[in-house]
């Protein structure tokens, strides 16, 4: 979707108008707000927003776009509010982890591997899936981190996601997609409790098969 405020709101029109409702739309509002007619900063910026929101309607493959999105958008939002109607919240990270089936894993503190021994048993059913993308709707605010760009959790970032589903980030851990963020989710996995550093790890800067090179 682009960015800015709905056009068929700017030019008040229906999401299912013709071009010629549209057209005739744009033609009374950019009468109505030309400079010439209404003089003032706030008129000026309304027939920016109106010309912005013809660009759009007008060519037939940018409202298609946008029509899409916007589709997108709403049935996201619409299965969230759904999950928030029929589901209890789901606990944070803390309560996750003293609930875990596994103990947190040991790593040396040159771990690089960006692979987890745990979250191996991810599950659908149980995480709120199908997997379809965006799939978890909108995120809730408050990112942190790398953002997302495939997935449920597509535009979520690292930090939202480790907030409400610690077991994605650990399952992200053992894919080979989630390895350019193996830095971040060791992090987050360390914060909730899902790992800690090996007693007696050694930290003289030799390097071997696992450290840091």
């Amino acid at each position: 979707m682009t960015d800015g405020p709905d056009p068929y709101k700017v030019l008040q029109v229906d999401s299912e108008a013709e071009d010629e409702v549209i057209q005739a739309a744009y033609r009374r509002l950019a009468q109505k707000y030309h400079p010439d007619i209404a003089p003032g900063a706030e008129a000026a910026a309304r027939m920016i927003a109106i010309n912005a929101a013809w660009a759009i309607l007008r060519d037939p493959g940018r409202r298609a776009a946008h029509d899409l999105a916007r589709r997108l958008v709403r049935d996201a939002d619409e299965r969230s509010t759904e999950r928030r109607r029929t589901e209890p919240p789901r606990p944070g990270p803390e309560r996750e982890a003293t609930r875990s089936p596994h103990p947190p894993e040991s790593v040396s503190g040159n771990w690089t591997t960006g692979r987890s021994n745990a979250g191996g048993g991810y599950d659908p059913s149980r995480m709120r899936a199908p997997d379809g993308f965006a799939a978890a709707g909108p995120p809730p605010g408050d990112p942190s981190g790398a953002v997302l760009n495939f997935g449920r959790y597509a535009g979520w970032s690292l930090g939202e996601i480790a907030r409400r589903d610690v077991e994605y980030i650990e399952w992200l851990d053992r894919m080979p997609i989630g390895r350019p963020y193996r830095e971040e989710i060791d992090q987050l996995l360390r914060r909730a409790g899902r790992r800690r550093s090996a007693t007696g790890d050694e930290t003289d800067g030799r390097r071997g098969l696992f450290r840091r090179r």
